[in-house]
């Protein structure tokens, strides 16, 4: 959803009344006479709305090397379950990948982080609503930050409830014998890795939520609340998708 921002009203001039009087006219930002058209524009460079595309920016391009990150790890997880090595009985070549049966509990998780996807793009919604972002600018309430904080920890739940799931996980897979040590099997070694890398990255996500719900009953002006909250919803749902192409490796590649 694009962003939406608030902008003061167009300044009013109004003559004298009486014969010949002019009504009121807008009086708009078109870089006119005054000589006041360059600072219209380096004020409209530093207005919130910049502010959001240079944060964006960076975020974008964080995100963007943690995926080329992930993506080597499925790489090499693909490059390690080819692998073989030779039988000194037979001097044959034979494959040492013993595959591990996935966690059940993997297929609940990913319906909660994909219900928290949800609730955060539902928080993302109400913060940019027009109606609340309007009267919050007329100072008439906080509607936009009574209709997006709910939902925020709403998600702030269902994230804390998905590590807790993937610990789970951890326990089950090391009760059927496969412990993360020196003596894992390359597809338990690999299953910790993948579930676990996407885990921090999924905390540090939990901790900008708790972030971002402080810093929207901190910050006073709209703007400041709807870029934190934009920001926090991308990472989030960048964390979401790239969970299911994750957890498509390890279903398709045990």
């Amino acid at each position: 959803m694009p962003a939406t921002f608030t902008h003061s009203p167009a300044e009013t001039e109004r003559k004298e009344p009486g014969i010949g009087g002019k009504p009121p006219v807008d009086r708009r930002p078109t870089g006119g006479g005054g000589g006041g058209g360059d600072d219209d524009r380096k004020n409209e460079r530093r207005g919130p709305r910049e502010l959001l595309h240079r944060i964006r920016f960076f975020l974008f391009s964080g995100l963007a090397g943690d995926m080329m990150f992930f993506a080597i790890l499925v790489a090499l997880f693909f490059a390690r379950q080819a692998g073989t090595h030779m039988d000194p009985r037979t001097h044959e070549q034979i494959g040492d990948w013993h595959p591990v049966l996935l966690p059940p509990i993997l297929y609940l998780n990913t319906a909660l982080l994909l219900l928290s996807g949800l609730t955060m793009e539902v928080a993302r919604h109400n913060i940019f609503r027009e109606i609340d972002v309007l009267e919050e600018w007329l100072g008439m309430g906080h509607p936009a930050l009574r209709r997006t904080l709910p939902w925020v920890f709403g998600t702030l739940g269902l994230g804390m409830l998905f590590l807790a799931g993937q610990w789970v996980a951890w326990r089950q897979l090391t009760a059927q014998g496969f412990a993360f040590n020196h003596w894992s099997t390359p597809a338990s070694y690999f299953f910790y890795v993948i579930t676990g890398l996407h885990a921090a990255h999924l905390f540090i996500g939990v901790l900008a939520l708790l972030v971002c719900s402080t810093l929207m009953r901190r910050f006073k002006r709209i703007e400041l609340r709807q870029i934190a909250v934009d920001i926090t919803a991308w990472y989030w749902h960048a964390m979401g998708v790239a969970w299911l192409a994750l957890l498509a490796v390890l279903a398709v590649g045990q």
